[in-house]
């Protein structure tokens, strides 16, 4: 944000600590918040009939919740939850609406920042329809590692199987490929990333876009 922008909205922001699955949004309840990461790891879960999940997007501190609020609409069909825990800013939904209406210069802004996330939906669509599950396991821990210090990411292979939308057996099978190939290393509930140029060559493809729009439209 430019200085002006950050005065506008620094008075509104409460810091709040993010426990790991606190429900930041829920689905098809008005979105009380908005959200800005220091810490942590959101992820953003689409629901179908039947109890079947999958991720569709994740933000950290590249970026925040609350993007419906910026669309004019006060509810979304999705969960978010913290997938990781951490610690961050909050804004009230009104509050923030008013800034976003106030400032062009922030509008603007955070209008390329759900411009990113559509595209990284995208992107998450194509892998689901066309890559391999170690690729697409790859892709996902290359998307965590961006947004998180060091090299060790703490998730269990049952919330493994929702954020791919597979069965743990399946997470299971991927992970014992990538760690074959020496590019992590598994231990009780926690993946250790040992070689993440190799995790880049292993996604195939299905990694890079949608950071490379983010870096496009919102450089730092």
């Amino acid at each position: 944000m430019t200085p002006a922008d950050f005065a506008l909205v620094a008075p509104h922001l409460e810091r709040v600590t993010l426990d790991l699955r606190h429900e930041l949004e829920r689905a098809n309840e008005p979105v009380e918040y908005g959200y800005f990461f220091e810490a942590g790891l959101a992820s953003i879960v689409a629901h179908m009939q039947g109890g079947r999940d999958i991720e569709v997007g994740i933000a950290g501190r590249d970026g925040m919740t609350g993007t419906a609020l910026l669309l004019g609409a006060e509810t979304t069909p999705h969960v978010t939850f913290m997938q990781v825990g951490g610690w961050g800013w909050r804004v009230p939904g009104a509050i923030l609406r008013e800034c976003f209406e106030q400032s062009r210069t922030l509008r603007d802004l955070l209008l390329r920042y759900v411009h990113t996330m559509l595209h990284q939906t995208a992107c998450t669509a194509l892998a689901n329809g066309h890559s391999k599950l170690e690729e697409r396991l790859a892709r996902w821990l290359l998307m965590t590692h961006d947004r998180m210090d060091g090299a060790e990411v703490s998730l269990t292979h049952e919330f493994l199987a929702v954020m791919l939308g597979v069965r743990r057996p399946g997470v299971t099978v991927a992970i014992h490929i990538l760690e074959g190939k020496g590019l992590i290393r598994a231990r009780r509930g926690q993946l250790v990333i040992l070689d993440r140029s190799g995790l880049e060559r292993q996604a195939n493809g299905s990694y890079g876009a949608a950071e490379a729009e983010y870096r496009r439209l919102i450089p730092t």
